[in-house]
């Protein structure tokens, strides 16, 4: 009898450079690059939000667990605006990681449709503390802060392109083409 595999072996998800330093960017790249196992070459636009800072988009595909391990590369570089997302996958729940340089690091389950998943547990240990402190504690597990911080930076205006990455080979395309075709 073979035993069978419930839990997904590769999956995908996104990283959002929503603000870098130019003199950071290649470490950025770099960092992409060593963890996917694969050469980054991301497009870089001006990022509307914060002139003389950069963004760039890119999907990735790896093993499960990467997104952590991305987020984690990336936090490195304490001025980085970013967020990373594994997308969920057969067995496995996905993940969003959300960085500020003011507020640190985030992570919380993601589901299919994006939405933060706060698990049973999580919500009776909340409730438990009380009414005065529930909405503060669930702002924080929502990742409320993050959320708004990070929003003035997540629309990059028509400029940006978007680069995929997987292990192996690197392709970009540009948003605009969608809309000519």
């Amino acid at each position: 009898m073979r035993a069978s595999n419930q839990f997904a072996d590769v999956t995908t998800g996104v990283v959002y450079i929503h603000a870098s330093p130019a003199a950071v960017c290649p470490h950025v790249e770099w960092a992409l690059s060593s963890t996917l196992q694969a050469k980054a070459n991301l497009i870089w636009t001006p990022q509307p939000a914060m002139p003389g800072q950069l963004r760039a988009v890119t999907n990735w595909v790896g093993p499960v667990g990467t997104g952590a391990r991305l987020a984690n590369a990336l936090r490195s570089w304490s001025v980085l605006r970013f967020e990373v997302t594994e997308d969920p996958s057969p067995g496995v729940d996905g993940q969003r990681f959300s960085h500020t340089p003011q507020l640190g690091l985030w992570s919380g389950a993601m589901s299919a449709n994006g939405d933060i998943m706060v698990g049973e547990m999580r919500l009776r240990t909340l409730m438990a503390q009380g009414a005065d402190t529930l909405a503060a504690e669930l702002d924080s597990v929502l990742g409320t802060a993050w959320d708004e911080a990070l929003e003035v930076y997540r629309d990059g205006g028509d400029a940006g392109e978007i680069a995929w990455l997987s292990r192996g080979s690197v392709s970009c395309f540009d948003p605009k083409e969608l809309h000519r075709r």
